[in-house]
């Protein structure tokens, strides 16, 4: 997992509430057997409308999704986190996150910024009238910062998480700080533990 410190990037505000990960990525994207290339799996269903907001020019090149309450509902799966970072995104902010997609996020490295409603709303209203407005998310002192507008925002974010990201930790990093330890014990388990050897 990358170290993520501070993005700086354009936005596309998502005004939709209760995006749920069917809607991220449909269900027949599932049976791919890699976690790479889901990029053209990003809200296919939507993109199949001209008028999707991803299909419009002015956003085709944003790293921040802004979406509305409740985004990431529905069914567990980490396929959601790949093909919205595989998408080009960086982070997502909202005024809410289902449990589940907010722990898949920090396990692979996706940023989830939660935000007031009314400040979501002013974040939109902020890009819609110039798409090209950087917002600044900062992992180190937990802001969201649109400096063009004087915008400055604290957000929340367990210190665990925070730790993972700006150590670019993911599980398998953090087991392996504790590899002496594993070690230690795997010398101290009785021999009937271990597994038969096979001929």
């Amino acid at each position: 997992m990358d170290k993520f410190l501070t993005h700086t990037g354009i936005a596309a505000p998502l005004k939709r509430s209760a995006v749920d990960t069917d809607q991220i990525i449909p269900a027949v994207y599932l049976k791919r057997v890699t976690k790479t290339g889901f990029e053209d799996a990003l809200f296919a269903n939507w993109r199949q409308d001209p008028e999707f907001l991803l299909n419009q020019d002015a956003y085709r090149e944003s790293t921040v999704l802004i979406a509305g309450p409740d985004f990431g509902t529905g069914s567990s799966r980490e396929h959601a986190v790949w093909a919205i970072q595989q998408g080009g995104f960086n982070a997502v902010i909202a005024p809410s996150f289902s449990d589940i997609f907010r722990n898949n996020c920090g396990k692979n490295g996706l940023i989830v910024v939660e935000l007031a409603e009314q400040v979501v709303a002013k974040l939109w209203s902020i890009i819609e009238t110039d798409p090209q407005t950087e917002i600044t998310v900062d992992v180190e002192k937990l802001l969201v910062e649109v400096p063009s507008h004087g915008l400055s925002e604290k957000f929340a974010m367990n210190a665990d998480t925070q730790n993972r990201f700006l150590n670019g930790l993911d599980d398998i990093a953090i087991s392996l700080k504790h590899s002496d330890a594993i070690t230690a014990f795997e010398k101290s388990r009785p021999t009937w533990f271990a597994a038969k050897k096979t001929n």
